[in-house]
């Protein structure tokens, strides 16, 4: 099914939305340095020069050194942010509307004063809209899921791998346990992961506290939390994927937000290396997502589950075939604060792992209390797995899930770790009757 787009066909209006987003984004950030007067004083002594400091497209840049603001919102210009370029050279917001109307300032302050442009003449021809909601032809391909993975990301997890601790008596047990796991992803490579995980004070801090984040940017680098970076591949991104998944879930009432720039620290690298190893670039494309489990009130159980399921609905309605796996990252029982600190609860996590395969959506109904008192403040993040386990096709019949691996162990530094595989075997769907 494809997403509902019909705002493009709103005559005269270039609706921004997140295709446009990333087809502009160059474009928006250079009007965004000119907030600032050396920025301006330099963009207006040399505008070409200026121009070529950034990556922008020649068409862009065009755009811009001819005045033309269609061609520019067409490459993908946001009026709010060009208002900033318009600012610079001393426009009004009524001189740069009336330059795309092909009005003279003065006509387009007349057509304002006398009531502004009327909608008569102005709406979609019913004859475009009724095409546009025809049935369409469904497409012959699109992406799928393919399957799960749940697992820790601990800290000092990355680093013993960094440091070549893996055979060390204390880690050696830990790491057997993700030996099936790379054999696994070698034999499964996934064309995109969408990775669920929590930034630990990194790129977000308290100046910024946002539930749901959508990575749709091309490239992430890997975070300095305060020992470096760690010595592994930076992440590409999926933008045109992660686009599609925004329109699709935030069509379905989530409110997310949408990053193009940040780094990523344990919670999303350390399982990347427990899954594919020591490798010089990842074998896939990843799709970020951020969920805030540090500062309360953090998203329950019940709506992280929901939101599986509506990513699963937006990844089967992207046109690629794409195989695309869903992993569910943290946990699972640990406490890194106050006198409970190392608190590990071997049997609820057991139960939670019994329950995420057997009965996930009566698993999504526990409260935070429960998770904190059983679990510990910081077991709190297994809600995320739900995100992944919602995306699974037995969840709403329409498919089966398989159990490849499970695996538990104590401790990893402050934490208990829980790892599963979880294939996903979606029914193939009925050939379309013969008239």
């Amino acid at each position: 099914m494809a997403l509902d787009k019909t705002y493009k066909l709103v005559p005269g209006t270039t609706i921004f939305d997140a295709e446009q987003s990333a087809k502009g984004y160059h474009l928006n950030q250079f009007c965004m340095s000119l907030m600032k007067a050396e920025n301006r004083e330099r963009f207006l002594a040399d505008q070409r020069a200026y121009l070529d400091e950034w990556p922008l497209r020649e068409a862009q840049k065009q755009a811009l050194l001819d005045g033309d603001l269609n061609a520019a919102m067409r490459e993908g210009g946001n009026i709010y942010f060009l208002a900033k370029w318009g600012a610079t050279l001393g426009l009004s917001f009524q001189q740069m509307a009336g330059s795309m109307t092909g009005m003279s300032e003065q006509e387009y302050r007349d057509m304002m004063i006398g009531g502004g442009r009327s909608v008569e003449g102005n709406r979609i021809d019913h004859a475009v809209l009724d095409a546009a909601y025809a049935d369409p032809t469904p497409p012959a391909e699109h992406a799928a899921i393919t399957g799960a993975v749940f697992t820790s990301h601990v800290p000092a997890v990355g680093a013993a791998l960094d440091h070549g601790k893996t055979d060390e008596p204390y880690w050696k047990p830990l790491f057997e346990g993700y030996e099936f796991s790379k054999q696994w992803e070698k034999e499964n490579i996934p064309d995109v992961v969408f990775l669920v995980y929590n930034d630990h004070a990194t790129s977000f801090d308290l100046s910024l506290i946002p539930t749901f984040v959508l990575g749709t940017g091309a490239a992430y680098p890997t975070a300095d939390e305060g020992y470096g970076p760690r010595p592994v591949p930076g992440i590409e991104g999926d933008p045109d994927l992660a686009a599609h998944i925004a329109h699709s879930l935030i069509q379905d009432d989530f409110d997310l937000t949408l990053v193009n720039e940040m780094t990523v620290d344990h919670g999303l690298t350390v399982p990347l290396s427990l899954m594919f190893g020591d490798v010089e670039k990842w074998p896939c494309k990843v799709i970020p997502f951020h969920v805030n489990v540090v500062q309360y009130p953090v998203p329950s159980g019940a709506r992280c589950f929901k939101l599986g399921q509506s990513l699963r609905k937006a990844i089967e309605s992207y046109d690629k075939p794409l195989n695309v796996q869903v992993w569910g990252t943290g946990g699972m029982s640990h406490q890194l604060q106050g006198p409970r600190a190392g608190l590990i609860n071997r049997e609820w996590d057991n139960a939670f792992l019994d329950k995420l395969i057997e009965d996930p959506a009566g698993l999504s109904q526990v409260p935070h209390l429960e998770y904190v008192e059983e679990a510990g403040s910081e077991g709190i993040e297994l809600v995320m797995w739900l995100i992944a386990r919602g995306a699974m096709s037995d969840i709403d019949g329409s498919g089966e899930v398989e159990v490849k691996h499970r695996f538990y162990h104590v401790p990893a530094s402050n934490t208990a770790v829980g790892h599963l595989i979880l294939e996903n075997h979606p029914r193939a769907e009925a050939p379309a009757a013969k008239e």
